[in-house]
């Protein structure tokens, strides 16, 4: 899979609304064929900031996210409520779900 991991630093102006402004490029990224998760966070120490974590499935559903009609979109609509462009962690993983933290195992 393509685990993508990436922090967006929202004018404050727009913080409380994020979600909101993001939901048609949730929404439309979470029904992509390939899109395993999709999913926004607000960091606990900077109310300003979100945390997005994806992944898809293989090369082929990544590409077919960043060519979609509602990626272009997004690149358009999203960058003016941004302070900075947004950082990104992108790996690919030999693997398709979640692993259980053994560590923290529940018994």
């Amino acid at each position: 899979m393509i685990f993508i991991t990436a922090k967006f630093r929202v004018k404050p102006e727009h913080a409380d609304n994020w979600p909101s402004i993001t939901a048609d490029f949730t929404t439309a990224t979470r029904s992509e064929l390939g899109c395993l998760w999709f999913d926004w966070s607000r960091s606990l120490d900077d109310s300003n900031e979100y945390v997005l974590v994806e992944a898809f499935a293989d090369d082929d559903a990544a590409t077919h996210h960043v060519t979609s009609a509602h990626f272009k979109a997004a690149q358009e609509h999203l960058p003016p409520h941004l302070v900075e462009t947004p950082r990104i962690v992108n790996f690919k993983l030999p693997q398709d779900d979640w692993s259980e933290l053994g560590e923290l195992a529940v018994k």
